[in-house]
């Protein structure tokens, strides 16, 4: 029998927060940030040493909460303890229970939380999870989903929102590779499956276009948006003349700027594509910021909290105000490109990187390590020329 006795009682193990919470003798409950709550043990195998020649102390899954009681978690734990002190690795030896979907899913989201781009993209993914697999096929055990499983999650939702099902079917894919890659499953993915054999309809999405405006328009706007005082108007005009996106502009700490090689520098984690970008600063760019370091503030475009940026909606509000109906922020990228496709000749490659677009194939770009820093110099210069013509004008 298993002991009786511990930390833990039914209601801690209902309401207490994140993090691990130890009931005694290695006995933990691991409530993860979104309210996931899971068992673990800890055991150390006797007569056993790990690679570094200390005793092989490891943790071991012994369910969700929510399927296994706090008795029962004793009770596994208390096996793998006793399998430990003969030198017998539970790993190996443990009577081993099939998990469910769910817990596999958690685990794999906690195992790859070092890996997502923010955390905002990590709990995304275990979000659409939770709202479209879970309520479906999340309580049952992992080796006993199929196609019509996995058809149950993806068909309701196929045509209407096409691009979440497809996101779905990508991260039950995982789900269940990882299940398999542990010894939980056997044979083909369902999921891979389903799309050979093309079971689930067609549907050809529509690209959805930020809505731009035209280069044509572009310095009467920028006049006018100079005469504005706001915050909203300096990140907005500073956001025209970089081509850059809302996030990475808001986003921006004066330690990124460097004012004597007139660069800003924007890490390679508030970039869509993962990847470090410099933008080339022209007299124009450092005229918008220059002033603003008198706000001693950590973010360059401070909005209404001291030491917090500008919200990402400001400057789309700002647009609204000045009765700018169909025009997104984001489309001033689009605005730039075609002005420079039209009215330049500059190479395409040179235009794609002012945009932190990837050029060419992974191959070529392995060769081709070069940013066009001073290639894109020049091009912002006459980018900056344009936009700012009319400024002084009667």
């Amino acid at each position: 029998m298993a002991y009786l006795s511990g930390k833990l009682t039914k209601k801690l193990v209902e309401n207490l927060g994140p993090g691990r919470h130890g009931d005694g003798s290695g006995l933990y409950l691991v409530v993860d940030p979104s309210g996931a709550r899971r068992w673990i043990v800890r055991v150390t195998v006797k007569g056993q040493k790990n690679r570094k020649g200390a005793p092989l102390r490891t943790d071991f899954g012994l369910g969700g909460a929510d399927l296994v009681t706090l008795p029962q978690a004793r009770d596994r734990a208390l096996e793998y303890r006793r399998m430990a002190r003969q030198g017998l690795n539970p790993r190996y030896n443990a009577r081993q229970d099939i998990p469910t979907f769910e817990e596999i899913a958690q685990q794999v989201h906690i195992d790859r939380l070092p890996t997502w781009k923010n955390a905002k993209h990590g709990q995304q993914w275990i979000n659409t999870l939770r709202d479209y697999a879970f309520p479906k096929i999340g309580r049952m055990p992992v080796d006993s989903i199929g196609q019509p499983e996995v058809l149950m999650c993806l068909s309701p939702i196929w045509t209407e929102k096409h691009e979440t099902a497809r996101r779905l079917s990508q991260r039950i894919k995982t789900v269940l590779d990882v299940a398999k890659s542990k010894g939980f499953r056997s044979g083909e993915n369902p999921v891979t499956g389903i799309k050979d054999a093309k079971v689930l309809p067609k549907v050809t999405a529509k690209p959805k276009h930020h809505k731009a405006m035209a280069w044509q328009d572009v310095p009467a706007f920028y006049a006018d948006l100079k005469t504005r005082n706001a915050m909203a108007a300096k990140a907005l005009m500073f956001t025209c003349l970089t081509g850059s996106r809302t996030g990475e502009v808001l986003g921006t700490k004066w330690a990124e700027v460097d004012f004597e090689n007139r660069l800003w520098t924007c890490p390679a984690e508030r970039m869509k594509g993962g990847v470090e970008h410099r933008v080339p600063l022209t007299d124009e760019m450092l005229a918008i910021i220059g002033p603003l370091r008198a706000m001693e503030s950590q973010y360059v475009f401070e909005g209404q909290k001291r030491h917090q940026p500008l919200s990402n909606m400001a400057m789309l509000m700002l647009l609204r105000r000045m009765k700018v109906e169909s025009v997104t922020v984001h489309g001033f990228r689009s605005t730039f490109r075609d002005w420079a496709s039209e009215t330049t000749n500059a190479p395409s490659a040179v235009a794609e990187k002012s945009l932190s677009h990837k050029v060419g194939s992974d191959v070529e770009r392995a060769y081709a390590r070069s940013d066009l820093l001073d290639k894109r110099r020049a091009l912002m210069g006459r980018w900056s020329g344009f936009v700012s013509k009319h400024l002084g004008e009667s």
